[in-house]
């Protein structure tokens, strides 16, 4: 029998979620599926290293049949056939309350990027979602404000568990770390699926960072195995698969495939798209792109993709679900607060346009928003399932074509990329996964592409907009300008009590080191632990 233990002390107040029972079912998990996650994960590396050789990706031939196939995914149940708002934000207890009073009609409950995975943060997330869950969440916070769910519908829940290529370090089973997704799900699933079902709701997730079909099957495999070891009924599970790995983009009729009788939609992670076709093609120069504030969903091979995953998912009767515009309003400058609506409404109306079921939106104040926009389309509607887009006709060209992208690599957007790693790698090492930095809403995807960016164009010697070649020099005195405004900034004693200088040397040695590192919050994880 496998050994799991807890090498981590466990906060008095999660105790119960980390039971014995519990602990035997992550156990469980992890010995049947431990394996079958790394041999995919070294899958996708025999896959990137094709990639790059050919600078290209297709469908894959051997699944012809299922693209071609006439079948759908099971139907939906009732509070997940509207999902015109969803509310995306990580899971502490405040932020928790807040989202589930928002009035949207789900609420992403983010454990991945939106999150760093201390071991408080693991745990207590797990115990904000079961209290929710129960309707017994309060919060007061160090000022004395107190926080309360309201007595209304609370959005339904649909939780966003770590990617699969995440280990959690503080649970070993037989001295290895188990699959931090395994974690995630496994204690949310355990400790709340039957109390869902029984207030009228279920287990929904949200699969981040797949990259294959493979993958989906893994975790279709493990919701099955799931249901039957809590004796849930089989399909109750359901799945919104995130596409926002390149090689996804050209496999989501297989997600959905292997997904069918546990799959709800997909959704356009746009920021992690960006990131992944950076880190799939990095060592081809045709796919360097200009600064990350000008690649937008209006570029040619983004709009192919977004298109293409509405066409795929209302074809299989699947929901297909926005992304966010990272604009954030303030609630103390109005000037600020013109541009973000502006831009949020243009997004949001783009998205609606094109087919789109919901949307993401990352602040309350922007709920009523973006439910304007849904509410002007779908009218009594829950959804626009039935707009079949037989008018798209997005093929391989069109997905990879970012050649077409206007724009330039700017100074600017030099500086703009290391000033948001540094600031916002301290905050994730502080525990802060989710960071409104310039009044935009900045998480894990998006200083992945900050990172990365700044990799591919030290690595292609790229010409910034004033003629001056980005070297590994420039970049380090970028660094040491950006660094100093930093403390200028916060001043002395903030900075010195922050992490500032830890997140210097993870953003320099990943950015500007000859190997490209896949994930920047790995070796920023190995840094949190070793603390």
């Amino acid at each position: 029998m496998a050994k799991i233990n807890v090498v981590a002390d466990v906060p008095e107040d999660a105790q119960s979620i980390l039971s014995e029972a519990a602990l035997a079912f992550l156990a469980e998990l992890q010995s049947r599926f431990g394996a079958r996650r790394d041999e995919l994960l070294a899958r996708r590396q025999e896959r990137r290293a094709e990639a790059a050789r050919t600078g290209a990706l297709d469908f894959l031939p051997e699944t012809a049949d299922v693209r071609a196939g006439d079948w759908q995914v099971a139907s939906q149940p009732p509070d997940l056939q509207d999902r015109r708002v969803e509310m995306t934000g990580p899971t502490d207890r405040k932020m928790s309350i807040n989202a589930l009073n928002s009035g949207a009609q789900v609420w992403l409950a983010d454990m991945e990027d939106a999150s760093t995975p201390h071991w408080s943060n693991v745990v207590e997330s797990q115990v904000s979602l079961y209290d929710g869950i129960r309707r017994r969440l309060s919060y007061t916070s160090p000022e004395g404000k107190e926080y309360a769910l309201k007595d209304q519908r609370l959005a339904t829940i649909v939780m966003r568990p770590r990617g699969w290529h995440f280990d959690e370090a503080n649970i070993t089973v037989d001295d290895s770390p188990v699959v931090g997704a395994l974690v995630d799900f496994g204690l949310y699933f355990f400790h709340n699926a039957a109390e869902l079902i029984e207030r009228g709701s279920g287990p929904y997730f949200y699969l981040p960072k797949m990259e294959s079909h493979l993958e989906a099957r893994l975790w279709n495999d493990v919701f099955t195995f799931a249901e039957d070891y809590c004796g849930i009924p089989y399909g109750t599970v359901r799945a919104t698969v995130l596409i926002e790995t390149f090689p996804a983009a050209f496999e989501m009729d297989e997600i959905l495939y292997e997904l069918r009788d546990h799959a709800s939609g997909l959704n356009a992670g746009r920021w992690d798209y960006l990131f992944s076709i950076i880190k799939t093609f990095r060592e081809r120069p045709e796919f360097v792109l200009p600064d990350r504030n000008v690649v937008g969903m209006a570029s040619p091979f983004m709009r192919a993709y977004a298109e293409l995953l509405v066409k795929t998912c209302h074809r299989r009767g699947a929901m297909a679900i926005g992304g966010m515009s990272a604009f954030i309003p303030s609630r103390r400058d109005e000037e600020v607060n013109k541009v973000a609506f502006a831009k949020v409404r243009e997004d949001k109306e783009r998205e609606a346009g094109q087919g789109f079921d919901g949307s993401w939106v990352a602040h309350p104040d922007l709920v009523p928003l973006c439910r304007e926009v849904f509410d002007g389309v779908l009218g009594d509607s829950p959804n626009q399932v039935s707009k079949q887009r037989d008018d798209v006709s997005a093929d391989a060209a069109a997905l990879l074509n970012v050649t077409t992208t206007p724009g330039d690599v700017t100074l600017a957007g030099v500086h703009n990329n290391v000033q948001v790693s540094l600031l916002y790698l301290a905050s994730w090492l502080g525990g802060g996964g989710a960071v409104a930095i310039n009044n935009l809403m900045e998480d894990a995807a998006t200083a992945e592409i900050a990172r990365s960016q700044i990799w591919q164009w030290v690595r292609h010697g790229t010409k910034l907009d004033d003629g001056t070649t980005l070297t590994t020099d420039l970049v380090a005195e970028i660094v040491d300008d950006e660094y100093a405004k930093i403390r200028t900034t916060v001043g002395d004693e903030a900075f010195d009590a922050g992490h500032y200088a830890l997140a210097r040397r993870i953003f320099t040695e990943i950015a500007l080191a000859d190997e490209y590192a896949d994930f920047l919050t790995l070796p920023a994880y190995r840094a949190v632990v070793d603390h």
